[in-house]
C-alpha cells in the first residue's frame, strides 16, 4: 500500500456515511445470489446494500478500526431496531433517546467496538452520521458558507419539483452568483478540504486543479432536474439528507437487508490481505481507494485484486481526480464495460466523481 496511507490517522471515524451511490454500484454488479463479494467497509452503506443480492459472503473490508467499529454499530442497529427506530438513533430523523437506545445495544456489540462508543457518547446522541470528518466538512459548509451566499429559502427552491428548464434557468439566474463562485472554489480548494475535509495525504496523487474540478461537476448536477431527488447534493448544501434515503435505509429495502446480515463479516486489513484466508471473490467493491495510490502500488496492488477474482467476476470502482484504470494495466486480465460504466455515470448521485469503471475478468 502507499506510504501515504502508512500516514494517515485511522483512530477517528473519517466517513460517518458511504459517498457513493450504491442504486449504480448494485446496478454495475448485478450480483448473483449466493456470490462471494468483498466490499471496502467505509462507513458500511454500499456493503449493506449489497447484502439485498443474497450473497453467501459479504466481506466489508477496512484498515480502519473505527470505520469498522462504524459498520458494527450500524449492523447492531438494523439488526434490533424497527426501520424508523434505526433512523432516528443513526441522526436521519430527530431523536432525544439515542442514549438510551445505545444503552440496549451495546451488549450486542464486540468489547472492542463497545469501548470505542462508549468514549462517543456526545457523538452518538448528536446522530452518528453526521460526526464524520468529512460530514463535518459539509456541514461546516452548510452551515457557516451557503448562508452567507443563498438564504433558506432560495436553497429550498433548489430542490423543489420543476422542469429540466426551470432548473437551468433557476441556476443561471438566481443561484449561480459571483459570491457563489468565489466562495465555493474557495472553500472546495485542495488546501481547505485537506485541513477540514479529506486527509491531505489522500490528496497527494491529485494535480488538477480541485477547486474548479469540483464547480465544474456541481454546474452540471445542480442544473439538472435530478439534482431535485439527489439526497448526497441535499446533504452537501443543507447537512442533512432530507426525505430521499441512502439504499440500505429505505422502506423497500430494509427488511431484506435485515435478513441478510448473518453474511457479512468485518475484516481488518488491506482488501488483497483478503484473498488468504477466503479465496477468490465473484464481485468487489473497491470504492475509490486507487485514488490514493502511486502508480507502481496501484499495478501492484491491483495485480493482487485481480488474482482474487473469479473467472467472469466483476470489479466496479470509482475515479475521482486521480485517473486509474485496471484494465488498461491488464488489458490480457480484464474486459473494461465501457458502455455500462458510461451510462451508470450519467446517473450517479456522486456528482463529484469523475467515472464508475465496471470491468470483468475473462
Amino acid at each position: 500500500m502507499s506510504k501515504a496511507v502508512e500516514k494517515v490517522d485511522f483512530s477517528k471515524i473519517r466517513y460517518a456515511n458511504c459517498w457513493e451511490d450504491a442504486d449504480i454500484l448494485l446496478e454495475g454488479l448485478n450480483p448473483k445470489a449466493g456470490s462471494k463479494i468483498l466490499s471496502i467497509a467505509s462507513a458500511g452503506d454500499n456493503s449493506f446494500a449489497l447484502l439485498s443480492t443474497d450473497p453467501e459472503l459479504l466481506l466489508a473490508v477496512d484498515l480502519s478500526k473505527s470505520q469498522l467499529h462504524l459498520c458494527e454499530l450500524k449492523k447492531v442497529a438494523i439488526k434490533n431496531l424497527e426501520r424508523e427506530e434505526c433512523l432516528q438513533f443513526l441522526g436521519f430523523h430527530s431523536d432525544k433517546k439515542r442514549l438510551e437506545t445505545y444503552a440496549q445495544l451495546q451488549s450486542q456489540l464486540s468489547a472492542e467496538a463497545r469501548s470505542y462508543f462508549d468514549q462517543l457518547s456526545n457523538e452518538i446522541q448528536r446522530g452518528i452520521i453526521h460526526q464524520g470528518k468529512f460530514e463535518q466538512y459539509f456541514q461546516l459548509f452548510s452551515q457557516k458558507i451557503l448562508p452567507l451566499i443563498h438564504s433558506k429559502k432560495t436553497i429550498q427552491k433548489l430542490f423543489q419539483e420543476k422542469s429540466e428548464l426551470a432548473q437551468i434557468d433557476f441556476y443561471k439566474n438566481k443561484w449561480n452568483s459571483w459570491r457563489w463562485r468565489m466562495l465555493f472554489k474557495l472553500f472546495f480548494s485542495k488546501a481547505i478540504m485537506g485541513k477540514f475535509g479529506r486527509d491531505p495525504e489522500f490528496l497527494k496523487q491529485v494535480e488538477i486543479p480541485v477547486a474548479e474540478y469540483i464547480f465544474r461537476k456541481a454546474e452540471v448536477q445542480l442544473q439538472s432536474q435530478s439534482a431535485q431527488q439527489n439526497f448526497i447534493l441535499n446533504y452537501n448544501l443543507t447537512g442533512e439528507f432530507g426525505v430521499h434515503l441512502p439504499y440500505y435505509l429505505r422502506k423497500e429495502n430494509y427488511e431484506n437487508i435485515k435478513r441478510k446480515l448473518g453474511a457479512l463479516k468485518l475484516f481488518e486489513g488491506y482488501a488483497q490481505d483478503a484473498m488468504g484466508q477466503y479465496d477468490a471473490f465473484d464481485y468487489m467493491n473497491l470504492s475509490n481507494i486507487f485514488e490514493y495510490m502511486d502508480v507502481e502500488t496501484f499495478q501492484n496492488t491491483g495485480k493482487e485484486l485481480i488474482n482474487g477474482l473469479k473467472k467472469e467476476g466483476k470489479i466496479a470502482y470509482w475515479n475521482l481526480m486521480v485517473a486509474r484504470q485496471l484494465s488498461k494495466e491488464f488489458p490480457q486480465d480484464l474486459v473494461f464495460q465501457a458502455s455500462l460504466s458510461d451510462d451508470l455515470t450519467q446517473k450517479d448521485k456522486g456528482f463529484f466523481y469523475h467515472q464508475i469503471l465496471i470491468e470483468q475478468r475473462k
